[in-house]
C-alpha cells in the first residue's frame, strides 16, 4: 500500500506512533482504526521530521549588539538560537520527539560580538576558558549534529577543536581531509535510528560538507594542515559507503551554496555553491540542507541524473531566522525501509517567543558582552554614516582605509618596499553603519567592521590596479546619461553584495556607469598625474579580498610583502585608543566619483 504523495506534502499523513504531521503546535491525532489489513498497513508506514538550520553566525539572544538594542531589520525578522528553541519544541510536541532530528550546516562560531569574545576576550582555549556559548546553547536545544562551516576556521584549529570538545553532538566534515594522510580530520558522518512502529529501525545518516574556499579564506590557519577537496567528489565517495552500511535515508549538511557559482574565481579548481551540483550528481541522497549563501531556500527539487529522483534542498535563512523542515516519509517494501516523499518548507522564528531556558542558561554571558560593547574608547568630531557609502566616497570609509594604510606603512618601514605608494581597499559591510559624533565605544567600531578579516599588503602595478577597479565598478547598473538617478537602484548589478564592492583609497579615478562593465574608470591618477602602467603600489587589503574572495584580479597571485593575524576591527579600535580623537578632517578626501560621460551623477 503506498502513501498518497499529495496528501502527504500537505502536511497530513501519519507520523510514526500516530501524531499528525501539520505545523508546530498541531494536535496529536490517533491512527486510523485498524480494519482489515489497518494495522498492517500502520506497522508499514512512518514519518519523521529533519529540522534544520544555517549560519547561526554567534546568534544566540535576538539582540544586535552594534545597536546595543533588540534584533530588527525591515523585514522584522527575529534571530537567535533562543528562538530556533521554541519553534524546536513546539515542532517536537506536535510530532513526538522521537520523530525528529536536528541538524545545522555551519558558520556557527563566528559573527557576533558574543562568538568574538568567548574567541578572543575570554577565549574557550584558557587554562580556565569557558564552554562556548554556542555549544551550550545548542547542547540545551539537542542538536543531532552540525557541519563545519568556512567561518568555523576564522579563529584558529585550536579555537575549533575546543568548540568541537564543548560540544555535545558531533562536527561533520566529509570534505575536511589530513592534509598529509589526506583522512578525514573531522567525523564525516553520523547514523541515527529512529525507533518505529515495525520493530526495525529506521536508520537516518546525516553526511557533513563544507567549504572547499577555507583553503583560500583561511590559507594562514589551515595551511599543510588541513586541504579541502570538492563536494560532489567526496560525496560521491561517501554516500555510497553509507548506504552499504544500511542507512535507509541519507541527508547531507552542506556548507555550499546552491547556485553553482564560485566567488574565488579559478584560485581553486573546486566549486563553492556546489549543494544542487550534489544533488544532480550523487545518486543516493533523499535531502540535502544548504547553507552559506544567506538566501532563503524553502523548498528546491533537483533531478539526479542517475536516478531520475528528486532531491529535496532547503536553505533557512541566517542567523537563526528560519528553520527547516524536511518531512520524510518511508514504506518497508522488499524487506528494507524506502522513501516514498520528501517535503520541505521553512518557519520563521519572529513567531515565537525567546526560550526561556536558553536566555537564563546564558544571560551572564550576554552581560559580559554587552558590558565590553560599550566602552567607550575615544571620541569623534562628526557623525560618519555609511548610508550613501556605495554610492559615494564617504569619510566613513576613508576611515577605515586611513587606519588600514597606515598599518602597512608602519610595518613596511625600513624594507625593500618602504618607499613604494600604500593604496587602501574598503567595502561597505553594513549600510547601516554609523560613527556617532561624541563618545565612540567598541560596538560602533563592530558595526563599521563586522567581518573578523585580518590585513595584507599585497604589490600591484598600475595595470593591475586599473584591472582591480574595473571588476569592482562592474557592482553598478548600466545607466544612459541625462535624467534622474535614483541611488537605490544603480547598485548591485547581478546581484553583486556591497562587500564584493571595493572603494580604493590614495588613488583619484572615476567611474562611468554610462559605459559596459570594463571600460568604466577614467581619469586614474596618483598624485595628480595619471597611473603609468608599470607604476608599483603596495595595496593593503583584507584578507578575505587577498585571499580570491570575490574573485577580484591579481591580487591573490600578488606579491605578498606583510600580513598580521590581528583582526582589522581591531587595528581600528587601537588606532582609536591610541589617538583618543578621530576628525574626518585627517582623512577624509573626495577622490573617485560615479559619472555619466563625464557628468557627475551626484
Amino acid at each position: 500500500m503506498g502513501f498518497d504523495r499529495r496528501k502527504f506534502l500537505g502536511g497530513s499523513v501519519v507520523a510514526g506512533a500516530g501524531v499528525v504531521l501539520g505545523g508546530p503546535g498541531a494536535p496529536a491525532a490517533s491512527a486510523a482504526p485498524a480494519g482489515p489489513g489497518g494495522a498492517e498497513r500502520r506497522r508499514d508506514r512512518y514519518a519523521f521530521t529533519v529540522m534544520g538550520t544555517t549560519d547561526l553566525h554567534g546568534n544566540v539572544f535576538n539582540w544586535d549588539y552594534a545597536t546595543d538594542a533588540e534584533f530588527d531589520d525591515p523585514d522584522h525578522n527575529d534571530v537567535g538560537l533562543a528562538k530556533v528553541a521554541t519553534l524546536v519544541d513546539d515542532v517536537r510536541r506536535a510530532r513526538g520527539r522521537e520523530n525528529t532530528l536536528l541538524i545545522d550546516a555551519g558558520d556557527t562560531i563566528q559573527g557576533t560580538q558574543l562568538a568574538y569574545y568567548y574567541a578572543k576576550v575570554d577565549p574557550i582555549t584558557g587554562p580556565r576558558g569557558p564552554v562556548h556559548p554556542m555549544a551550550r546553547a545548542m547542547n540545551a536545544i539537542g542538536y543531532d549534529a552540525a557541519a563545519l562551516g568556512n567561518h568555523e576556521f576564522n579563529y584558529g584549529i585550536p579555537v575549533l577543536r575546543k568548540f568541537e570538545e564543548n560540544c555535545r553532538f558531533p562536527l561533520l566534515g566529509a570534505n575536511a581531509l589530513d592534509a598529509r594522510t589526506l583522512r578525514p580530520a573531522f567525523r564525516p558522518y553520523v547514523i541515527k535510528r529512529l525507533r518505529t512502529p515495525r520493530g526495525r529501525d529506521v536508520r537516518v545518516a546525516v553526511l557533513g560538507l563544507t567549504n572547499p574556499g577555507i583553503a583560500l579564506w583561511d590559507k594562514a590557519n589551515v595551511q599543510g594542515k588541513l586541504t579541502f577537496p570538492g563536494l560532489p567528489e567526496q560525496a560521491a565517495k561517501w554516500v555510497p559507503r553509507l548506504r552499504s552500511m544500511g542507512a535507509d535515508v541519507v541527508i547531507v549538511a552542506a556548507h555550499s551554496g546552491a547556485s553553482g557559482t564560485s566567488s574565488y574565481g579559478d584560485q581553486l579548481p573546486y566549486v563553492e555553491n556546489a549543494a544542487a551540483l550534489v544533488a544532480e550528481q550523487v545518486p543516493g541522497i533523499d535531502a540535502i540542507l544548504v547553507g552559506h549563501a544567506h538566501v532563503e531556500i524553502p523548498e528546491r527539487r533537483v533531478v539526479n541524473k542517475a536516478t531520475g529522483r528528486e532531491v529535496v534542498l532547503s536553505e533557512p535563512l541566517k542567523w537563526g531566522q528560519r528553520l527547516t523542515l524536511f518531512d520524510v516519509a518511508v514504506e518497508w517494501r522488499r524487506g528494507r525501509w524506502e522513501v516514498d516523499a520528501v517535503g520541505a518548507k521553512v518557519l520563521n522564528s519572529n513567531t515565537v517567543a525567546e526560550d526561556p531556558r536558553i536566555t537564563t542558561l546564558l544571560r551572564a554571558e550576554h552581560r559580559k558582552v554587552v558590558a565590553y560593547v560599550n566602552q567607550v574608547i575615544g571620541k569623534s568630531k562628526a557623525e560618519m554614516s555609511a548610508q550613501q557609502a556605495p554610492v559615494q566616497d564617504t569619510p566613513i570609509l576613508d576611515f577605515i582605509a586611513y587606519v588600514q594604510a597606515e598599518a602597512v606603512r608602519k610595518a613596511l618601514v625600513g624594507s625593500a618596499h618602504a618607499s613604494l605608494p600604500v593604496l587602501s581597499q574598503a567595502s561597505c559591510f553594513s549600510r547601516t553603519a554609523k560613527v556617532p559624533a561624541g563618545d565612540v565605544s567598541i560596538r560602533s567600531m563592530a558595526a563599521l567592521y563586522p567581518f573578523d578579516n585580518t590585513l595584507e599588503a599585497r604589490v600591484l602595478t598600475g595595470k593591475q590596479l586599473r584591472e582591480y577597479l574595473e571588476f569592482s565598478a562592474r557592482y553598478y547598473v548600466r545607466t544612459a546619461p541625462g535624467g534622474p538617478v535614483d541611488p537605490t537602484r544603480i547598485t548591485n548589478a547581478d546581484n553583486t553584495p556591497d562587500y564584493n564592492y571595493d572603494a580604493v583609497s590614495g588613488v583619484a579615478y572615476e567611474i562611468d556607469i554610462a559605459k559596459p562593465v570594463g571600460q568604466r574608470i577614467g581619469k586614474l591618477t596618483f598624485d595628480g598625474k595619471p597611473v603609468a602602467d608599470a607604476a608599483r603600489f603596495v595595496l593593503a587589503v583584507n584578507n578575505y579580498r587577498a585571499s580570491g574572495g570575490g574573485g577580484f584580479p591579481h591580487v591573490a597571485s600578488a606579491e605578498q610583502v606583510w600580513q598580521t593575524s590581528e583582526e582589522i576591527r581591531n587595528l581600528i579600535i587601537a588606532w582609536v585608543k591610541a589617538s583618543g580623537v578621530i576628525d574626518p578632517a585627517v582623512f577624509a578626501k573626495v577622490e573617485w566619483r560615479l559619472t555619466r560621460d563625464g557628468v557627475p551623477v551626484f
